[in-house]
């Protein structure tokens, strides 16, 4: 197999040491990252429109499930991440998830109604591979101490985002006005031409991703990694069963928190360093807001769907447009535009000496998220006599979400690969995404909450229940943004030296 073949063409230390911004490997590992995002976000974005749409689910039940999906695929990104940390190495990990997930959507394309499902156990499968171990390699494209780390992962979280971009608008387009078969069909493309990027470039990462295992004999490493396969492919019939059951998606998902919090607690003090248990407390808070975050942020893909499906104009700035389309799409094109110039202001702030810390900006953050939900809640005093309301303002209200994104996002990855030691890295970033996936979790209960509370039958009942929701996600917002900030010195002490 290709990816047996250890790449000794360049060395860590060379690929450390380069000169200027960015290390050249940056851009291989974005691309490949940026077709992930495509086939990602495009299906991201047809989740509940094809649920309600096709397979004909009531809103709160498509919310509960889409929660319960998202769930799923981000906790498999902590599974993932430790089988790449202890056997299989982020390339051959991001190998066999990406051919997983290619698939899963080639299933979903053949039979869209009756594979959806399976189809999308699959998926889940394989992005618990890929998602993790890409961000883990771009850490290590850096010393510890070098400052350009955080600009990095900002162009790598910027790049990413013009496949998500790509993706929210085709996949969505073609499902509504052409065909499902071909809106699954082009996820599975984009997906195939990430991989192939992947084995073209990867010689360039040197020995970054090699398998941890390369001390043992062939055999014996092959066995550990084939029981590894095996194991992952055996699941997926299970992952189905938990799935469509959202009730099994709680025991599922309560279960592997305490797993995860159990096993985080057991690495922490089998570190048997004190300083390194501070960083590794602080990473930990860092992580536990970002599950806030995403709660409250990941409403794009569930009711704000829905509410773009039904309640809002097709003029934006006077041009005809989808409000679906721009639902998925418009976050990750702010994020392109905007990205590089929140990164720029951190830096020139950091020069004056007045660059506030991570956890500041995470507070920041907050706010923003805080402002844009109220935005959400304002439309409803836009709205005409049928309940549908301005598409301009809603598209500004994802703009406003997109600056608060930014204050933690990108800066969030970095500060976790900052804090961690190299050997916790995968784990880390499994934690990462596993507080994304409960963030996904809650996202879909409070989806479901809002779409519970329209008792009517009409647009503009569904409007009235809907921005009343925002309403209170701008409360929970703010309320955790003064937290953070009143913290902050505290944490900021458990970080040490670093910033």
């Amino acid at each position: 197999m290709v990816l047996d073949k250890m790449e000794n063409t360049i060395t860590l230390e060379e690929i450390q040491n380069f000169k200027g911004k960015y290390p050249k490997q940056l851009w291989y590992l974005f691309t490949v990252e940026m077709w992930e995002r495509f086939c990602f976000y495009g299906m991201r974005g047809v989740l509940t429109f094809f649920m309600v749409d096709q397979l004909l689910l009531k809103d709160e039940a498509a919310n509960l499930q889409y929660g319960a999906i998202q769930a799923f695929v981000y906790a498999f990104t902590f599974v993932g991440g430790i089988f790449a940390d202890k056997i299989l190495g982020f390339k051959k990990s991001l190998f066999f998830g990406g051919v997983v997930m290619i698939l899963g959507n080639l299933l979903i394309a053949f039979a869209p109604q009756d594979l959806f499902y399976y189809g999308l156990a699959f998926s889940i499968i394989g992005t618990g591979f890929f998602k993790p171990n890409i961000s883990s390699m771009v850490g290590e494209l850096y010393h510890e101490k070098d400052h350009r780390r955080d600009a990095g992962y900002g162009m790598f979280y910027a790049g990413i985002n013009i496949g998500g971009f790509f993706g929210g608008i085709l996949c969505i387009y073609l499902g509504k006005y052409y065909s499902w078969q071909l809106c699954f069909l082009s996820a599975a493309i984009v997906m195939a031409f990430g991989l192939l990027t992947f084995l073209f470039t990867k010689k360039h990462l040197g020995p970054i991703g090699n398998s941890p295992l390369l001390h043992l004999e062939p055999n014996k490493r092959k066995l550990k990694e084939i029981s590894v396969y095996l194991g992952s492919l055996l699941s997926i019939p299970f992952i189905f069963i938990m799935v469509k059951n959202t009730d099994y998606t709680d025991y599922f998902m309560y279960t592997i928190g305490v797993i995860a919090i159990i096993y985080f607690v057991y690495e922490v003090i089998k570190l048997g360093d004190v300083k390194l248990q501070k960083k590794m407390f602080a990473a930990f808070t860092f992580i536990f807001f970002y599950l806030v975050f995403n709660a409250i942020y990941e409403q794009s893909g569930g009711s704000l769907s829905l509410f773009a499906k039904d309640n809002l104009s097709y003029n934006l700035l006077g041009f005809t447009v989808d409000p679906n389309a721009v639902n998925n799409s418009s976050n990750t094109l702010f994020v392109v535009i905007f990205s590089p110039l929140i990164g720029l202001l951190w830096l020139w702030l950091a020069k004056k000496k007045i660059e506030p810390n991570t956890l500041i900006k995470f507070g920041i953050g907050f706010l923003f998220l805080a402002a844009s939900f109220y935005i959400f809640y304002y439309t409803k005093f836009f709205a005409d006599v049928n309940g549908v309301t301005s598409l301009n303002l809603f598209t500004f209200a994802y703009l406003v979400t997109t600056i608060g994104e930014l204050c933690l996002g990108p800066i969030g990855m970095s500060i976790i690969t900052k804090l961690s030691p190299k050997k916790l890295f995968g784990m880390m970033m499994g934690l990462w995404f596993l507080a994304t996936a409960f963030g996904q979790l809650f996202a879909g209960k409070l989806g479901a909450e809002i779409s519970k509370s329209n008792t009517g039958t009409t647009l503009m009942s569904k409007l009235q229940s809907y921005t009343d929701g925002y309403y209170q996600l701008a409360i929970y917002s703010l309320i955790a943004g003064v937290i953070l900030i009143a913290i902050s010195p505290f944490i900021k002490k458990l970080m040490q030296e670093v910033k």
